[in-house]
């Protein structure tokens, strides 16, 4: 393997056991300003056979994204971890920032809970993390910087909303109620939740006014209380399910509140027009990662993955499942919380964060995309959007998944939360029949019994990301432990988009997430002056000091002349 460090020497690696590496060319950095045959660094690395996990090292850093993150053992360097993109834009940020880190990846991909996969049947479909919209700036910005375009979500034609087993086609974010009991109360509903938002910091939500009341609380209990009809009380149950993959009765009042907050409100983050599932990118979601890592060339390591992290000597000592070793001055770790229990930390973690790491667990979602000869629900005025109330019915949510020529007609579904949990017992073959009887029933068409594809990802099993979309926050865990949630701890930074404060959740929270903890990692190191820089006189102290310098002289001078001459009389 071959490194080069910033001041242009370069390194080579040869053996197993232990190497020694030695430089090829003159340093070309003038702050180092040294030449000839360069200096020697010598690194000792251990590498076991039992697990084909590698590293890269350069003297400027090394990089690890996967479970964790850590760097070079004399020079100052990063390594980001997995979920979405944040890993890979934080070390995009630090290449950017003069900084060369090498990113470990655990799984034998990029792009964590963005998941496209290729193939005749789809051309490509986003298994994962799929949609951007409105005021998602960092996400669309990664984008346009690596062009790849996005196109609208089609929602031309009348949605439907599925209830008491009919279906009800309309326009807008959210279906109409015709009871006016149920409209008054439904209305209300959201006018409180982004109301009771506005209360919330979006940086620090354990101190809103109210947070230590509305933290004891559970999302059903406050329905209980803000909502008088059933309809709304069972929609409210199903915003909960689509937003956050968990029930109602699973997440704090001050979570929840504070993450719809967050994604732009109640509106903002339930639409599609307008919302944060306005758009897809042409090509699937995983291109963003996939480009990156193209840009970061061998810094990008696939299959690593960290279970120990040492902070206890002058740099952290980061050992690999195949007990590879490594050392490194800083650490990102960009993961789920709830996947930091994979690793062993020595020193041990602080008391809060330990404890929160095994209290936030992470939603549970079956992403399921069935595809069809032809857009038979646009021929009925359907645009593909369909919400489900329904117990029996496994989606509760679709889209329509047509690619934007119109090509592979398709429909993606959503199996949320406690249906998620239950579902997974079956096959995929009777998830299948079981999801096309729903779609048959709600568009009233016998041509949804007959897919001719089907595709699926149940996030539950994916050992390193532990469920999807994110992470979520249990009654009272939120104003006991949030504050330590992005809270550095020594060497170690974390990033993640559970640590976002914008669109947490979505993949422009994972941008954002991934920026701030590079940031956090590129560290302003003090100027020390040297003895005359802290000690040398200004012109005019100079001039001061020879004015005052010459009349003491003279004035001694004298005393000894008058001295000598006996004019000053001895005593």
């Amino acid at each position: 393997m071959k490194a080069e460090d910033r001041a242009g020497f370069d390194f080579e690696w040869w053996g197993k056991e232990s190497t020694t590496t030695r430089s090829g060319q003159a340093c070309r950095s003038e702050s180092s300003r040294c030449s000839g045959t360069g200096r020697e660094l010598q690194l000792t690395v251990t590498v076991p056979s039992s697990l084909s996990l590698g590293i890269s090292l350069w003297p400027d850093g090394i990089g690890w994204k996967g479970k964790g993150v850590f760097r070079s053992p004399v020079l100052n360097t990063v390594l980001p971890c997995r979920p979405y993109h944040t890993g890979l834009c934080a070390a995009k940020l630090l290449v950017e920032s003069g900084l060369n880190p090498v990113v470990l990846e655990a799984r034998n991909r990029v792009g964590g809970r963005t998941f496209t996969v290729q193939n005749k049947e789809t051309k490509y479909v986003d298994l994962g993390g799929a949609y951007v919209g409105p005021t998602q700036n960092r996400i669309l910005r990664i984008a346009k910087e690596f062009g790849v375009e996005t196109y609208k979500v089609n929602e031309k034609e009348n949605l439907v909303h599925y209830v008491k087993g009919k279906p009800y086609p309309f326009k807008g974010p959210f279906p109409p109620m015709w009871n006016p009991l149920a409209l008054m109360d439904y209305n209300n509903l959201w006018r409180k939740m982004d109301e009771m938002g506005k209360e919330i910091p979006m940086e620090a939500p354990w101190r809103a006014p109210h947070a230590e009341v509305w933290d004891k609380i559970t999302m059903k209990e406050l329905f209980d209380k803000l909502c008088w009809t059933r309809a709304a009380r069972q929609f409210a149950n199903l915003f909960v399910n689509v937003n956050v993959t968990s029930e109602p009765h699973e997440v704090s009042a001050l979570w929840f509140l504070w993450y719809v907050k967050q994604c732009g409100g109640t509106m903002r983050i339930f639409s599609t027009t307008n919302g944060g599932q306005e758009r897809k990118f042409v090509g699937g979601s995983n291109q963003i990662s996939q480009r990156i890592a193209s840009k970061l060339g061998e810094r990008v390591k696939l299959e690593r993955a960290v279970y120990r992290i040492d902070q206890t000597g002058d740099n952290v000592v980061v050992e690999t499942l195949n007990k590879e070793t490594y050392e490194a001055k800083f650490v990102i770790i960009a993961t789920a919380p709830g996947l930091h229990l994979k690793m062993h930390f020595n020193p041990p973690l602080p008391p809060l964060r330990n404890q929160l790491i095994h209290r936030v667990p992470t939603g549970s979602v079956i992403k399921c995309m069935v595809y069809y000869r032809e857009s038979f629900w646009r021929k009925k005025g359907y645009c593909g959007s369909m919400v489900i109330e329904e117990e029996e019915s496994p989606i509760g949510l679709t889209l329509d998944d047509t690619k934007p020529d119109g090509t592979v007609p398709a429909i993606m579904g959503f199996i949320l939360a406690r249906k998620a949990r239950k579902l997974a017992a079956l096959t995929k073959e009777e998830r299948k029949r079981r999801i096309c009887e729903i779609y048959s029933r709600v568009l009233g068409s016998e041509e949804a019994l007959y897919p001719v594809h089907y595709e699926e990802k149940n996030w539950c099993e994916e050992e390193y990301s532990g469920g999807c979309y994110t992470a979520y926050f249990p009654p009272g865990i939120l104003t006991q432990y949030g504050k330590v949630l992005r809270e550095p701890v020594g060497r170690l930074y974390f990033a993640g988009t559970e640590t976002a404060t914008e669109w947490s959740g979505y993949m422009d929270g994972a941008v954002q997430a991934g920026e701030r903890a590079a940031r956090e990692d590129v560290p302003a190191r003090q100027f020390v002056a040297t003895f005359w820089e802290r000690n040398l006189p200004s012109v005019p102290g100079f001039l001061k000091f020879l004015g005052t310098s010459s009349v003491l002289t003279a004035a001694v001078v004298a005393s000894l002349l008058a001295y000598k001459r006996g004019l000053i009389p001895r005593s």
